[in-house]
């Protein structure tokens, strides 16, 4: 490949990126869906090339190959966002379909508590009143478009999960978003539980089914209007609720990688989809606790002992040494072990992707830098020697600075003299 050739535009998403089909899915983090195209288009990569993206998100990657007639992969540890990735990929067709079945899907429906189970998360934040309706809504999407291959005797294969079923849990996940918005913070990452004795969400049942067909039908509207070629058949994209530090690749299976990894900012990305998770307990009974554990970046302490490898490179060395003897609280306790948990599953997943790479296949990583308190996190750095570490050679950088982070949102770090915002480097690698 010729490094020089790839097209690189910011990889900062916008508000102007977020608009028709695409501003159905506003997950926090990722690339705008025009980098990824331009990027992939610019590649020079043959007609039976495979696309992978280990952290896959909302579906960018998968989403962009597919439309470019490449076969995709797609992975990601949350099965919210394997719903999500899904329904992106929903092929125009379907358009013309969505409306009439969403006006089916809520006939009868009825706020029946008895439907209830008393450990459902959905009464975290919603009275009982709301959270059936919700939960009977929920029942009907399940019942009329989640089948024997999704749902098995042997438990969900949410890869099977078909297009239409997604996103009609994504309309309903956006009902739910929009009702918990008092729950919200100024992290965009963050859902928070009610405090004790705070009132909890209440909807009458018009509004909550009002607003389900309403986004059903701007949905299929905004699908309608994203078919650029009718004759066009879009590639396969295979999807899997995997983890990339133990997720083995066949050897070679892959030409090229392009992913954006959970950044190295203590940010529990699970925590951003509770609501969601919580619409689909019935289907996929997931523990918070185990999910953001399992995440790249989790903010809680491992539960074995990591030491620092040398394999990791300098920088990553440097950076732990500084982190360890900050004198402010709990460095040298839980955030030395939250860090070292960070680079021990990031090594991990980088020799796995290397490993599934093609030789002289490409991948393409975008990746922030950051502070722990005053001391740099140089993670673009620290990514490329464990990349070189795994067999990857550096052949591109382009650096975008920022003047805003999600850093700065916290009003502590202003006690730190450090530079403001973030650089996000886009690096290109080849396996050697």
């Amino acid at each position: 490949m010729m490094f020089d050739s790839l097209v690189i535009q910011s990889p900062k998403r916008t508000p102007q990126a977020q608009r028709g089909w695409n501003g159905f899915f506003p997950y926090y983090a990722g690339y705008p869906e025009s980098f990824a195209r331009a990027l992939l288009e610019s590649a020079n990569l043959s007609k039976g090339s495979v696309i992978l993206d280990p952290w896959n998100g909302s579906g960018t990657t998968t989403f962009s190959a597919s439309q470019l007639g490449f076969a995709s992969k797609g992975f990601d540890l949350n099965p919210t966002m394997i719903i999500v990735a899904r329904a992106r990929l929903l092929p125009p067709s379907e358009a013309d379909s969505l409306e009439p079945l969403g006006r089916e899907t809520v006939k009868g429906i009825r706020a029946d508590q008895r439907i209830l189970q008393p450990e459902d998360p959905l009464l975290w934040w919603f009275e009982p009143a709301t959270a059936a309706l919700i939960r009977a809504l929920e029942r009907r999407i399940r019942s009329q478009l989640v089948g024997e291959r999704t749902s098995t005797p042997d438990g969900v294969r949410l890869d099977h999960i078909s297009g239409l079923a997604a996103t009609f849990y994504v309309a309903l996940f956006s009902v739910c978003r929009e009702m918990s918005t008092p729950f919200r913070s100024s992290n965009p990452t963050w859902l928070r539980k009610p405090k004790a004795n705070e009132a909890l969400i209440a909807a009458d049942r018009e509004a909550i089914l009002s607003a389900f067909t309403a986004n059903v039908k701007n949905m299929a509207e905004a699908l309608a209007e994203w078919d650029e070629d009718p004759q066009k058949d879009q590639a396969i994209a295979e999807l899997q609720l995997a983890d990339t530090t133990s997720t083995k690749l066949p050897t070679g299976s892959i030409d090229m990688v392009l992913t954006s990894p959970p950044y190295c900012t203590r940010i529990d990305y699970s925590a951003a989809t509770r609501i969601e998770l919580a619409v689909l307990h019935p289907l996929v009974d997931v523990k918070m606790e185990d999910l953001g554990r399992q995440m790249i970046g989790s903010t809680r302490v491992p539960n074995h002992e990591i030491e620092v490898d040398a394999a990791w490179g300098s920088t990553c060395g440097q950076f732990i040494a500084n982190l360890k003897a900050h004198p402010s609280k709990a460095s040298a306790g839980y955030y030395y072990k939250t860090h070292l948990d960070y680079f021990e599953k990031m090594a991990l997943s980088l020799a796995h992707l290397a490993r599934g790479l093609k030789p002289a296949g490409t991948a393409v990583l975008i990746v922030q830098d950051s502070y722990y308190k005053n001391i740099h996190n140089d993670l673009p750095s620290i990514t490329t020697e464990m990349a070189a570490a795994a067999g990857l050679r550096l052949r591109r950088r382009v650096d975008f600075e920022f003047k805003r982070s999600m850093a700065g949102i916290n009003p502590h770090t202003r006690t730190y003299k450090r530079a403001v915002g973030a650089v996000e480097a886009v690096l290109c690698f080849e396996k050697s």
